[in-house]
């Protein structure tokens, strides 16, 4: 199986005043294209900062780190945004919306980005809004919608570049039980179509959904299991 992810002894350690905060600790991963996985931890676990190296927010202080074939330990900050525009979709807990713009054209912002015309990039954004059961509300702004409707559109702006991988950062975490089961049968959808799928969550009812689970304590992997039974 082709691995989307090599993770091989990541160390990241941080300055705090005259403090060495030693937040990743030799952490080796290997993610394979189409996964499904959740990143757990308590909090100080690390699992915030290896979100962060995976996504290319933040480099590695030791240690290697191969994304689609491509070693981005090492790369410039203009390469590494170029990766995140390109490779990457992230989904935040917070939605991250633009408060003024309408979903459509949250949608759209990742494809001004890479450069796409404005007729291909309505149509793309208009495609991806319709799979993720928005196609009568693209022309309402953040506040006109509900938790689970923004959530929505925050998925779609990941989605529309069509990313070797996908990043959720706590996605459930503003939204209610009922709002919350209904986001994640839409993420057991979108693998379903092939995505490789990445989660840090604290919650275990959440992490069931994942096929694996990835423990970490104390800026190590303490388990890395394969979910036998995922929900949905």
């Amino acid at each position: 199986m082709e691995s989307i992810i090599h993770l091989e002894s990541i160390v990241k350690n941080y300055k705090v005043g005259t403090q060495i905060v030693r937040a990743l600790r030799s952490v080796s991963i290997d993610i394979h294209k189409g996964e499904y996985v959740a990143i757990m931890g308590a909090s100080g676990s690390g699992k915030s900062t290896l979100m962060n190296i995976i996504g290319c927010l933040d480099t590695p202080t030791s240690g290697t780190y191969v994304l689609n074939g491509k070693d981005v330990s090492r790369l410039s900050d203009d390469d590494l945004a170029d990766i995140r525009n390109n490779e990457i979709g992230f989904i935040f807990q917070t939605f991250n919306l633009l408060p003024r713009s309408t979903a459509l054209d949250n949608v759209t912002l990742p494809l001004v980005y890479a450069g796409i015309r404005k007729h291909e990039r309505i149509k793309q954004a208009e495609a991806t809004l319709a799979d993720v059961g928005l196609e009568d509300r693209m022309t309402h702004r953040p506040n006109e919608l509900s938790g689970g409707q923004r959530q929505r559109v925050a998925i779609a702006r990941a989605l529309v570049n069509k990313p070797s991988i996908l990043l959720a950062d706590e996605p459930t975490g503003n939204l209610d039980s009922v709002i919350s089961e209904e986001i994640m049968k839409l993420f057991a959808d979108i693998h379903k179509k092939g995505n490789t799928l990445l989660m840090v969550t604290h919650e275990e009812d959440i992490a069931r959904h994942a096929h694996r689970i990835i423990r970490l304590k104390d800026g190590e992997v303490e388990s890395d299991k394969i979910n036998p039974n995922p929900i949905y």
